[in-house]
Parts: structure tokens; C-alpha cells; sequence
């Protein structure tokens, strides 16, 4: 998200050595050296996206993000300069073609609570939302608004435990997941707030015409039309905690900058000397 975040915010007359656009590659750098001067993390993850056509959720359901537009050669080109970079900061980077960026995110959260290690997952989206428990936290960095499982009912009208099970139901037009038809965002939220669950509301939708909802009788009949589609978008908005992480991947804890191969790099981004300092304050 912050490497997209930087290529649309950046003019692309940031060229390297090979006269190539990095402006991504050089917000991102931006964005995450001020994470590590502000948090000086001791553990900490860098997930990036490679499966945006290749998830295993292309598997179940073919039409998965396919709103989205392929990212340009300029772009990918600059994705991988942003993992390259994050690895010669010592940061541990994850990415697999057949999970994505949140499905490593909750596969390593996963791993660290063993640690004995609670989570910040710097993120807005909505999907990583169902990740929290205990004292992990979310922070939206943009707007450097923070929030934990118990503040998730305030955002969007669910518990965190809910958030795969309402996106199911009003779906999430971000990733092309379609949800049930008419139901939205705040039938699906009474639902749930009602049901409590998915599961139990497919069980019991004989009642939902007896609640106090506009349309009550038309929303049963449509859960009980379209009950395989909500359990399919469910799987869909679920992130996996399964995902295969590397052998080697312990607690995620901060190494030392490779000097060879950051130097080499910042010498093709041309990144200039005031990088170079931050990068070296930042150094463990």
C-alpha cells in the first residue's frame, strides 16, 4: 500500500542510474525510515504484495480483484527495489506468489504471539482489522489514528472476529468481492449484531423477518438464495494465518545493514546524501 501510496504522490522524474522512474522507491524509503526513527522497532516485518493474480482466492473464485489494473513494469521494477532495500536495512521481508501481503501479515503475527510479542499492524485496511486480540494494535499511519480489538466495534459497527464474517455479507468492492445482493454495510452489522455470527445467521435466517429491519423478509429470502455466495466471500475476506513463512523466520528481530549491498543500491537509486545519513542513525 505505501509503495502504491508513494508512485501516485511522486513526480516520475526520479530516475536511477539506468534513467528508470523510482519515485515509489524513494517515498517508500521515506516513509519507512521515519517509521523506524519514531518507533526504533526491535522486531519488525515488511510484507509486500506478489499475488495479485496468483492467490490461491484467483483459485476459488476466478473474478478476485480482477478490478484492478496490472501493475506497469515501472511499478513492479520498483516493488522490487523497495523488498532489496528493506533487506539491506536488516528489516525481514516476506513475500509468496500464492499468498498475499495480509496473509503473511497474520501468519507472522501468528508466529510472534508465541514470542510472547503483541502486534502493530501499520495499515487503514479494514481486512487486517480482524487480526487484532489481546493488545495488539492497528495504526493507520497516514492519519496516525491507532486502534485495538476493542475499537474496531466503533469503526465499522462489528468486533474484530466479525470483520470476515460482515465482509461476507456487504462484500468489499476494494478486492472485487461481491457479498450478498442488498445487503449492505449496516444491514450486514444489525445482522451480526443480532446473530453474532455468519454461521448461526445462515442457521437461523427463518427470523430474521421477525426483527425490527427494514426489508427483514426480503434479506432472509436473499441469505437464503445466496447462502453458498456469503460463505465463498467469507473464505475470500478471511486471511490466512497458515501461510508457509521461510525456515529461518524465528521473531522477526531487527539484523544489521548489509553495508555492500545498501551502498551498492543507493548508489543505482541515487539517493542522496541526507538518505544516507537517516539510514545510517537508523542502523542497529
Amino acid at each position: 500500500m505505501y509503495v502504491f501510496r508513494a508512485w501516485h504522490s511522486l513526480p516520475p522524474d526520479l530516475l536511477d542510474a539506468d534513467g528508470c522512474p523510482v519515485n515509489a522507491v524513494h517515498g517508500f524509503t521515506r516513509f519507512l525510515l521515519e517509521l523506524l526513527e519514531r518507533r526504533q522497532p526491535q522486531h519488525i516485518v515488511v510484507a509486500f504484495d506478489a499475488a495479485l493474480a496468483s492467490s490461491f482466492r484467483n483459485d476459488l473464485y476466478p473474478p478476485y480483484k480482477a478490478n484492478r489494473e496490472p501493475a506497469p513494469d515501472e511499478l513492479k521494477r520498483q516493488f522490487a527495489h523497495c523488498a532489496a532495500l528493506s533487506e539491506a536495512l536488516g528489516l525481514r521481508v516476506l513475500v509468496h506468489n500464492r499468498y498475499e501481503a495480509d496473509d503473511l501479515i497474520g501468519s507472522a503475527l501468528q508466529r510472534l504471539r508465541a514470542h510472547g510479542l503483541r502486534g502493530v499492524i501499520v495499515s487503514a485496511d479494514k481486512d487486517l482489522s480482524q487480526l487484532l486480540c489481546g493488545d495488539d494494535e492497528q495504526w493507520d499511519y497516514a492519519r496516525d489514528q491507532r486502534w485495538n480489538a476493542a475499537g474496531v466495534k466503533a469503526r465499522y459497527g462489528v468486533h474484530a472476529h466479525q470483520i470476515a464474517d460482515y465482509l461476507g455479507l456487504c462484500g468489499d468492492a476494494v478486492d472485487n468481492i461481491p457479498g450478498v445482493p442488498g445487503i449492505g454495510a449496516k444491514t450486514a452489522a444489525t445482522l451480526l449484531g443480532h446473530f453474532g455470527s455468519l454461521d448461526d445467521l445462515l442457521a437461523r435466517h427463518a427470523e430474521i423477518p421477525y426483527l425490527r429491519l427494514r426489508g427483514a423478509a426480503m434479506h432472509a429470502r436473499r441469505l437464503h438464495e445466496h447462502r453458498a455466495l456469503a460463505l465463498l466471500c467469507r473464505q475470500l475476506a478471511t486471511i490466512a494465518v497458515d501461510a508457509p513463512l521461510p525456515e529461518d523466520f524465528s521473531d522477526a528481530r531487527r539484523g544489521a545493514q548489509d553495508a555492500s549491498a545498501l551502498g551498492a543500491l543507493l548508489d543505482r537509486l541515487r539517493i542522496g546524501p541526507m538518505t544516507r545519513r537517516r539510514i545510517a542513525a537508523v542502523a542497529i
